[in-house]
């Protein structure tokens, strides 16, 4: 098995003597650590000053992440006809498999972990929001939910029927609610993804239906789907197999949803590997980005994995793939 260890994003670190005399006075004021969030633009970024014990360390912006800035290779592993495939181990921080992670490709639904990280970041769970007539989605073959203008549910509903449903019209809701527009939303999460170091991608709604200029990396992906694991919700919603529950309609009358998870692991339809626990993640699928599909996985020595495959050729040929790329990290 080839493996990456993770110690740089995509930029060497360069500071001048200058910036670092400058640096090293602040650490005189008391704090403990200096933040210089990512940033693409900016020649000298994506790092901490540390001070401990007047030591002043640099801290590289991917110190705690997997970095593939090739193709890896893993043993019994040949995904020839995915369009994209990762597998990282995030306790070890090594890319145990890697194909053309940085192309820039059609998501599909898994836009909507973007979606959902936004959620969680600038919306609470109890928030309550108003369906517009925006949810009306026309677009053949799009999974909805049914909502209509005038629908009401909290964020915490929406959330659970964005990642386990992957309904379109809840994405519209989520976006208004939070952003007070889809286009602010969507501006979000640009911003968003820049900060994290997802620099690859961009969005363009917050569902992943086809739209030009949408598009995201695997490896941005991971990076994504990595941040939103940091939210406790997040991890209970993709872990769930089914879910119910009762909105109201404009005239505030009940409405009952029953839906379950999307992700075929969980309801048993594919056999998880030997020694793998698939804990949850998220699918997607159009007819332009083909099968989809990001987990959060664990070993049975505990070990976390995330492993994403984009544009493969049918769901079952997905889970095919996705199983024997899981299995790689028993051998």
């Amino acid at each position: 098995m080839s493996g990456v260890k993770c110690t740089n994003r995509k930029y060497k670190l360069k500071i001048s003597a200058a910036l670092m005399a400058v640096m090293i006075c602040m650490t005189g004021c008391g704090s403990t650590k200096y933040d210089m969030p990512y940033s693409p633009q900016n020649s000298v970024s994506s790092y901490q000053l540390l001070n401990v014990a007047n030591q002043e360390t640099i801290e590289p912006f991917a110190a705690n992440l997997c970095v593939a800035a090739k193709d890896v290779s893993a043993s019994g592993v040949s995904l020839s006809e995915v369009g994209a495939a990762g597998l990282f181990d995030t306790k070890n921080l090594e890319t145990l498999y890697a194909k053309n992670v940085n192309n820039q490709m059609n998501p599909a639904s898994l836009t909507k972990v973007m979606t959902a990280l936004v959620a969680l970041k600038y919306g609470k769970p109890d928030d309550v929001y108003v369906a517009s007539e925006n949810v009306k989605i026309t677009e053949s073959g799009a999974v909805l939910c049914g909502l209509k203008p005038g629908d009401k549910m909290t964020l915490d509903q929406a959330l659970h029927i964005l990642l386990m449903y992957s309904a379109n019209d809840v994405a519209i809701l989520i976006a208004e609610g939070v952003g007070g527009s889809v286009d602010q939303f969507v501006a979000l999460m640009n911003q968003e993804a820049q900060e994290i170091g997802a620099t690859n991608c961009q969005f363009k709604n917050p569902n992943g239906l086809t739209e030009e200029g949408h598009y995201v990396t695997a490896y941005d992906l991971y990076l994504i789907f990595q941040e939103a694991l940091k939210y406790n919700l997040f991890n209970e919603i993709i872990q769930t197999n089914s879910y119910s529950t009762v909105y109201m309609d404009a005239n505030g009358a009940d409405k009952s949803l029953e839906i379950e998870n999307t992700n075929q692991y969980l309801r048993g339809v594919y056999e998880m590997p030997d020694n793998v626990t698939v804990v949850g993640g998220k699918t997607g699928t159009t007819s332009a980005a083909g099968h989809c599909l990001i987990l959060l996985s664990r070993s049975s020595s505990g070990t976390p994995y995330i492993s994403v495959i984009l544009k493969d050729d049918s769901r079952e040929q997905l889970y095919e793939d996705m199983s024997t790329l899981l299995e790689s990290t028993t051998k």
